[in-house]
């Protein structure tokens, strides 16, 4: 049995092996400065534990959790693109540091890349393994579509929102697990417990995202607190807050988020005092634990040696209780 850490090491050292030299570099470069940008590596480490769940040789499954790994970064560079993000995990962006047509097309190379380092699984599971991809993937694209119509919504219920995160992430990490618990001999049934609890970590994975931009602490969250707010995001936070707010506190909310040149720092102080004074910071911590909690539920139902299941026990606490 490995470790976390013993994954992550082995994740890093598939991506160093990479052919580098790939010809014209104009197309292939970019690729490798995504992959190797850095990142939390976790839907790659999910898909090696949903094979460790069943399997000892993990290594078997090296190949289509790089390919995860290449297309979930594939995600993130179109998502710049769409942005209009300057700054990617402390870096420029690809079309910041090159320019958008370069960005597109090493994009859609890393898609197709993606798909190639999935296919390389044992023939026999090839099928079920590229059905699982191809719907995930395609579910991210709807994820991402749904975030876009919601800059443009004047309203944004919770269920809806809840239907995005689904989408955009929760989908990914679970499909991920499914994909390695197929490759490590699980069969359908097991490998359908595995997704259903990937897609309930996925969803307080999320939410602790959305808690922690603002309520996080800078100094270990690793970027300035109040991003979405500034970006006037409609986040599971913004979305209570409309829900539960008095008329002067959604007078004063509307006014923040309508505002074109507001002080950073004052509108972040605002939001967060009305935040707090909601109690927004506990429900959407309430709904962190409710969906560990159902998360690890499920793991429990899943037909394998418990000892199989504690590293992957060990990294859901982490991730869901985790300041940054």
């Amino acid at each position: 049995m490995k470790s976390i850490d013993d994954i992550h090491e082995l994740v890093l050292r598939e991506i160093k092996l990479q052919n580098e030299a790939l010809e014209p570099k104009e197309l292939y470069e970019p690729i490798w400065y995504t992959l190797k940008s850095g990142g939390k590596r976790l839907r790659p480490i999910l898909v090696l534990q949903g094979c460790q769940l069943f399997s000892d040789d993990i290594e078997q499954a090296l190949k289509p959790a790089l390919g995860i790994e290449l297309f979930h970064n594939f995600t993130l560079l179109h998502d710049d693109i769409m942005d209009k993000a300057f700054l990617r995990r402390n870096q420029p962006t690809v079309h910041t540091k090159w320019d958008v047509n370069r960005a597109i097309l090493s994009g859609d190379a890393m898609a197709i890349q993606a798909n190639i380092f999935i296919s390389s699984c044992r023939p026999d599971l090839l099928p079920e393994v590229l059905r699982v991809f191809n719907k995930t993937a395609l579910q991210v694209c709807e994820g991402q579509q749904y975030d876009l119509n919601f800059e443009i919504m004047d309203k944004v219920n919770v269920s809806e929102y809840m239907n995005m995160i689904k989408l955009k992430t929760a989908v990914l990490l679970a499909g991920s697990l499914k994909i390695g618990a197929i490759i490590g001999g699980s069969g359908i049934i097991q490998a359908d417990l595995v997704y259903d609890f990937g897609y309930d970590m996925g969803m307080a994975f999320q939410l602790q995202d959305d808690y922690l931009d603002t309520f996080g602490s800078p100094e270990t969250f690793g970027k300035k607190i109040g991003g979405d707010i500034l970006a006037n995001k409609k986040t599971f936070l913004l979305i209570q807050a409309k829900e539960r707010a008095n008329p002067q506190q959604l007078k004063e909310l509307l006014s923040w988020y309508s505002c074109e040149d507001p002080d950073p720092e004052e509108k972040i102080a605002a939001v967060k005092k009305i935040f707090l004074e909601l109690e927004i910071d506990r429900l959407t911590r309430e709904q962190v634990i409710f969906f560990s909690k159902k998360a690890l539920a499920t793991l429990e139902k899943v037909d394998t040696e418990n000892g199989r299941k504690l590293e992957l026990k060990n990294f859901t606490n982490k991730l869901i209780n985790r300041v940054s």
